[in-house]
């Protein structure tokens, strides 16, 4: 009884033992030679046995095998004789310097002798670069996958619609699939395929609207026959009417971001103006002031506390508001106060003063432009449909917003603001009501050159941080304070967004300068008919 029952036991070890060896050796099978493997495989290997194994390489999948890819394309590739160890070889010295092809770590060197070339064709170089294609089509890394069909899209090669038609029905990814879908298209369109397809393709390639698009379109209606050239016809003209309408969009888009980068150089002349009648030449030094802040605020970071430097316009902007709020009140209490009633002579002072203010800067700071960083969350653009749009500009629009929003409230929901709107309304009324219009208009000031400070922290960031700065912002400012109706935020607003919109409009057609002059003269015109600006101010001071 304990024999037969032995002799079961045996057979089903036997059994198992088989089984585990067959499993095992299919699992080597499925998997197939290691990458390493594949590579030594090369060394004294004939053109078919390399092709055989660069097909191999590029199904791996593995990212790594690109360096070596390139280099066996460039003839780069060598193999040490003593041990057929496969490296990129350079000339260096008096032999070659060896690389480690896919890791890219040094080897050391090698006499001429000590080495040989793997050999490659042309056939070979195209199955080459049909593998890299594949490689990075299958890559783990979706950028890495979008490049390389972009790469197609651009270059049309006809080769890659085998290995985009693979990638795509493996790819899971959608906005990647996408881009694959267009690159296969285009390189269709280079291929022998028949008329039909080529015209399928051409929808394909036209459903996004770019000046790639177009020039693909082009290339291809070279020699198309009359159907195929039809269809290409018919795409690009409807490609060029979007690019048209998105030219539009993106002008508009332009126009806003200028238009609030003026809304923030205007709206604190808009208050000082407004409140005192005063002609500020100084106002676009304030400016200034803020950017040179958010200069120093960047410089004490870096060499103190650079990992604050994400949030060193944070810390910059009360720093501005309070910095140029208290020159701008020192400029009221020590000249202005002195030359109320006499515009000409307010004008010349508050020119000299700037001046003065330039060559302080220059000599504490220097001529030159200094350098003012981005933080991370301002660097980069992103696209929405056909346009692009940096981060820095929408920053800086919804900034100008939440500035003219909070000035609103506190004109509107404030003591201050009240007393503000009653000394502009009436400055005599005002007055004899207890208020004291002279703390009025140092504050009104010192807020007025305080939100140009701020005005500073957001311009250094698109603009060179300078002692001439504020020079390019002043005459703007001035005329969209008197478009928009002098002392009116609304109209300051609106003023500002509609000069930014005309000023890009008319910059593609006659310029920058004559542009602006053209802008001018509008605006001469239209003060003619409506003195008082879009939106003019009500009160009897005003109104008298």
């Amino acid at each position: 009884m304990a024999r037969p029952l032995l002799l079961i036991l045996q057979r089903i070890a036997l059994v198992l033992v088989l089984a585990t060896a067959l499993i095992g050796g299919s699992a080597q099978a499925q998997s197939g030679p290691s990458v390493p493997d594949l590579v030594s495989r090369l060394a004294g290997a004939d053109f078919n046995e390399t092709e055989r194994v660069v097909e191999a390489l590029a199904a791996s999948g593995d990212a790594s095998v690109a360096r070596l890819l390139e280099a066996l394309g460039d003839g780069d590739l060598y193999y040490r004789r003593s041990d057929n160890a496969v490296f990129i070889a350079t000339r260096g010295g008096e032999g070659y310097l060896l690389t480690d092809p896919l890791t890219g770590t040094s080897a050391g060197e090698a006499g001429r002798r000590e080495v040989a070339k793997v050999r490659v064709n042309n056939s070979l170089r195209r199955a080459v670069r049909a593998a890299i294609g594949t490689l990075t089509l299958r890559s783990p890394d979706p950028a890495i996958r979008i490049a390389a069909a972009q790469s197609v899209l651009k270059s049309g090669d006809p080769e890659a619609v085998e290995p985009l038609t693979e990638a795509i029905a493996a790819e899971q990814n959608d906005s990647v699939r996408a881009v694959m879908e267009r690159a296969r298209a285009a390189a269709i369109l280079n291929s022998d395929a028949s008329d039909a397809v080529k015209i399928d393709a051409v929808k394909t390639i036209a459903a996004k609207s770019s000046q790639d698009t177009r020039a693909i379109l082009l290339a291809a209606s070279n020699g198309a026959s009359e159907a195929l050239g039809s269809a290409i016809a018919d795409a690009v003209r409807r490609v060029e009417g979007d690019l048209a309408l998105w030219s539009a969009a993106q002008n508009v888009w332009y126009g806003l971001s200028l238009g609030s980068v003026l809304l923030l150089a205007a709206i604190g002349l808009a208050i000082t103006f407004g409140v005192m009648g005063v002609i500020n030449m100084a106002h676009g030094e304030m400016v200034m002031i803020g950017a040179y802040v958010t200069y120093v605020v960047q410089e004490i970071i870096r060499n103190h506390a650079p990992f604050l430097f994400d949030v060193s316009l944070l810390i910059a902007l009360p720093l501005a508001f309070a910095i140029a709020g208290a020159v701008g009140m020192a400029i009221e209490r020590g000249i202005i106060r002195f030359l109320y009633g006499r515009p000409l002579e307010t004008l010349l002072a508050t020119w000299g003063l700037s001046l003065i203010l330039q060559q302080v800067v220059r000599s504490l700071f220097g001529p030159t432009n200094q350098e003012v960083g981005a933080p991370s969350w301002m660097s980069g653009a992103f696209e929405l449909g056909g346009l692009t749009l940096t981060y820095g500009r929408v920053w800086i629009i919804v900034f100008a917003l939440v500035v003219f929003a909070v000035l609103v409230l506190v004109l509107r929901h404030t003591s201050f603001g009240l007393q503000m709107r009653a000394v502009t309304q009436n400055r005599r009324m005002a007055s004899s009501m207890g208020i004291r219009t002279n703390w009025t208009d140092a504050l009104t000031f010192g807020l007025g050159s305080g939100i140009a400070g701020v005005a500073g922290v957001a311009l250094s960031q698109i603009d060179n941080v300078s002692p001439n700065l504020g020079q390019s912002y002043i005459i703007d400012s001035f005329l969209v304070v008197v478009f928009g109706g002098v002392g009116n935020l609304w109209g300051t607003l609106v003023g500002a967004l509609s000069l930014g919109v005309l000023n890009k409009f008319l910059e593609p057609y006659a310029g920058a300068v004559l542009g602006k002059i053209l802008v001018l003269v509008f605006i001469i015109l239209f003060i003619q008919k409506r003195p008082r600006g879009l939106f003019a101010l009500k009160g009897r001071a005003v109104e008298s």
